[in-house]
């Protein structure tokens, strides 16, 4: 028997992602929600059998058995969908920002809105499994990161744990992402005539990304400083990281202490010494692939962090939470 799982918001990137991935998950099967009056039927596609297009209701989601229901949907409409969908019985894998920051006071601080579910928020589980794993297979509300910390959770948090950043010295994160990271709805900003051949950076200082990588990693605002730059690409996100290092005299030592912690992580690909990674090598995969350089005389230190953003970034890992919540191997359908 397939497990039967919900996309809500299947019409934007993130969502059409996944049910490019949920399409090939032997022990799934999706089923499209629409909560949207006016939005008609979907595109059907000869000799695919498209997944059945119901109406987002709880008493759908609970008739159906929907298992999970994945929220692709900004973050006020999560908030307003996520608790009927939970007292119908599902689990919610919720891809906004709207379940992510901890507290109500966090939350209107980042996002400059009130938060309309503090209870939930208080409940739901940060959803990046590297090292969220031991709470995210009985969590009934999955919070999935952000695509901007998701790279630079996992490229920062293991050499913190180790010791051996300067902290005093700050953080510089130098972030670059493709234009689908902004949403599928139109905007002046991401049309193609001001993207292509530009470059640009955006919400600098201010970014609504920055407070998942403070609490993951355990950092203060002041000592992490993080620009986000639109590429004119349609997807992927990489990350330039300086620091000062302290304690480690060689790449090797650095590239050790991310073996351990990854020993037995799926998704995490080391390049040798003398090598990065680029985004064309993560392009719709889930993997995030790290790079590390280091001059040991002065200790100025560059890791660079790629992934694909609407993949690991947000379909991808939400699919890895999927199947940690229900059982399956962690791996499922994405290798």
């Amino acid at each position: 028997m397939q497990a039967r799982v919900g996309i809500v918001g299947y019409r934007g990137y993130s969502g059409a992602e996944l049910v490019r991935i949920l399409q090939r998950h032997p022990l799934v099967e999706p089923v499209l929600l629409e909560h949207r009056e006016d939005a008609g039927a979907a595109t059907p596609i000869r000799r695919t059998k498209a997944p059945a297009q119901l109406a987002c209701d709880p008493q759908v989601v609970r008739s159906e058995g929907l298992a999970v229901v994945f929220l692709a949907t900004p973050p006020e409409v999560s908030m307003e969908l996520a608790p009927a969908l939970l007292g119908a019985g599902a689990r919610v894998i919720d891809l906004s920002g709207a379940f992510r920051l901890g507290t109500p006071e966090n939350y209107a601080a980042w996002y400059k809105a009130p938060h309309t579910q503090p209870e939930l928020l208080a409940e739901a589980v940060y959803g990046l499994p590297e090292f969220c794993r031991h709470g995210i297979p009985s969590a009934r509300l999955v919070a999935n990161p952000g695509c901007y910390p998701t790279a630079a959770n996992l490229a920062l948090r293991p050499l913190l744990e180790a010791g051996v950043v300067d902290r005093a010295a700050g953080i510089v994160c130098d972030a670059k992402s493709g234009v689908s990271g902004a949403g599928r709805k139109p905007s002046l900003k991401t049309s193609f005539c001001e993207v292509t051949q530009n470059f640009s950076a955006y919400s600098i200082l201010h970014h609504r990304h920055v407070p998942e990588v403070l609490q993951v990693c355990g950092l203060e605002e002041r000592e992490f400083s993080f620009t986000a730059q639109l590429l004119p690409l349609d997807r992927g996100i990489l990350e330039t990281i300086y620091f000062r290092a302290q304690g480690v005299a060689s790449v090797a030592a650095l590239l050790d202490i991310y073996d351990r912690r990854y020993a037995s992580e799926p998704f995490i690909r080391l390049f040798e010494p003398g090598h990065t990674p680029d985004l064309s090598g993560v392009a719709r995969t889930n993997f995030c692939d790290l790079g590390v350089t280091l001059d040991a005389a002065s200790g100025r230190a560059v890791v660079v962090s790629a992934i694909d953003n609407l993949t690991k970034g947000a379909a991808g890992q939400a699919v890895q939470n999927m199947n940690l919540m229900l059982g399956f191997g962690e791996t499922e359908a994405l290798l």
